[in-house]
């Protein structure tokens, strides 16, 4: 008997202002074809998963466009109240798709997005109140009549928002005037994460490493951070324009529920691969990994996962640059009191116990990535060295600017512990061997 295939639906996917082509929900799944005009006007592949030849699997077409939606109870909420299946990609992205991550935009077919402007909703104190309060039950500001188009992949409650003027006022856009920033909401359960974050993003700027813009900000007792987008930029105008960006799973085609190393997502070593095939001056951008990697350990974020980096493009430019670090966060500092895990997102050399991590370790990782191991290790014991003066005089100065809180103290302690694990790692190699591998303290 012969079966009826089920009909495809389709979504144009808009990037840079010009068509990129078509995305479609069939039987055997999302599938994406490339539009002639953007393969014969210059542009760069949405993704490193999906070629301008065509070559690629529904996987990977899955793991970009997924890749773009919010993860979790975010998501999970978001499905609710938009009436659809959590697990519905198409229908999530038809319903959020209009201002993604970097410069995709997602349209009924036919459609294209609005002119930039006029639907910024400028928030008083009391609105912005109500929405930090509502955040957590309406994600995104998500509502089912589709009037907020809005998408943010990730777990944490946040935001995409405007923010103008020296005094910050913040905005919500529908989707057609880009967001210039991510507002994050603290985590639940875990005190003072706006001011943890804002203090690691110091730290790292402190540094000279390439971090985005992070300033902790107040009302009414709410605590939430802005952050500055790094996919933005403002032309002659000043008005704000997109940048396509892509994290490091979507571009090597992982989907988020594989985003941590020991369920299948990228290595360390795949994630220098990835800096080698998609830069065009590679060097410097491996560098700045180096960098980053030497962060998130010195300030103990476990959770530095394949989405937790990303490629930016510019347009008509088939290469891409690595984007300044995000999302940084001290989970260590945690650990005494909550059940976080002490595995590191991406192992070093193997080892996924940052308090477990040895010079054959890291030994290990350097010769996996194919990094000059001198070079590398002459970095990393920089920034050791500096790191913990840095961080005290950044805990100091959130101190006297009004965000005194106990976890700035127990980041500042972690930085001081793992800067002297990372010079014991990375410096000059001991006179003798060390016996088997202990955990070397309380805060690992």
């Amino acid at each position: 008997m012969a079966t009826t295939r089920m009909a495809e639906r389709a979504l144009d996917v808009w990037c840079f202002d010009a068509i990129a082509g078509v995305l479609t929900d069939g039987a055997d799944g999302l599938a994406f074809a490339y539009d002639s005009a953007w393969l014969d006007g210059g542009f760069p592949p949405l993704s490193q998963a999906l070629p301008l030849s065509g070559s690629f699997e529904t996987s990977a077409v899955e793991a970009v466009f997924g890749g773009l939606l919010p993860e979790g109870e975010p998501r999970q909420s978001i499905a609710r109240r938009l009436g659809v299946s959590s697990g519905n990609d198409f229908a999530l992205l038809a319903a959020l798709g209009g201002d993604t991550a970097g410069a995709i935009s997602i349209e009924p077919p036919g459609g294209r997005p609005a002119p930039i402007g006029a639907d910024v909703e400028w928030l008083d104190d009391r609105a912005l109140v109500a929405l930090l309060d509502d955040l957590p039950a309406r994600p995104l500001h998500a509502d089912a009549d589709g009037e907020y188009r809005l998408s943010l992949a990730g777990a944490q409650d946040k935001l995409p928002v405007v923010v103008v003027d020296a005094d910050g006022r913040v905005g919500l856009t529908k989707g057609r005037t880009p967001s210039t920033h991510i507002l994050k909401t603290p985590i639940a359960r875990l005190d003072d994460t706006v001011v943890n974050e804002a203090l690691c993003q110091r730290i790292g700027r402190a540094l000279g490493i390439d971090v985005v813009t992070a300033v902790p900000r107040r009302v009414d007792g709410r605590d939430f951070l802005l952050v500055e987008r790094y996919d933005r930029h403002r032309d002659a105008d000043g008005i704000a324009r997109r940048l396509h960006q892509e994290d490091f799973c979507q571009a090597l085609g992982v989907p988020s529920r594989r985003k941590y190393q020991s369920e299948g997502g990228p290595s360390l070593a795949d994630c220098f691969a990835l800096l080698r095939r998609a830069t065009a001056v590679p060097g410097g951008e491996i560098v700045k990994l180096v960098d980053f990697v030497a962060l998130q350990f010195i300030v103990g974020n476990n959770d530095a996962h394949g989405k937790n980096y990303s490629l930016l493009y510019r347009p008509r430019r088939a290469d891409a640059v690595l984007a300044p670090a995000y999302d940084l966060l001290s989970t260590v500092a945690y650990n005494r009191r909550h059940n976080l895990s002490r595995k590191m997102a991406m192992g070093i050399g193997g080892e996924y116990r940052s308090a477990y991590v040895r010079r054959r370790h890291l030994d290990r990782l350097l010769e996996e990535s194919g990094l000059g191991a001198a070079a590398a290790r002459r970095r990393l014991a920089a920034h050791a060295r500096a790191a913990p003066e840095a961080a005290r005089a950044e805990r100091a100065r959130l101190v006297e600017e009004g965000w005194g809180a106990p976890v700035l103290d127990r980041v500042v302690d972690v930085v001081e512990q793992r800067s002297g694990w990372l010079l014991e790692l990375a410096g000059p190699a001991p006179a003798r061997a060390r016996g088997p591998a202990r955990a070397r303290g309380p805060l690992a």
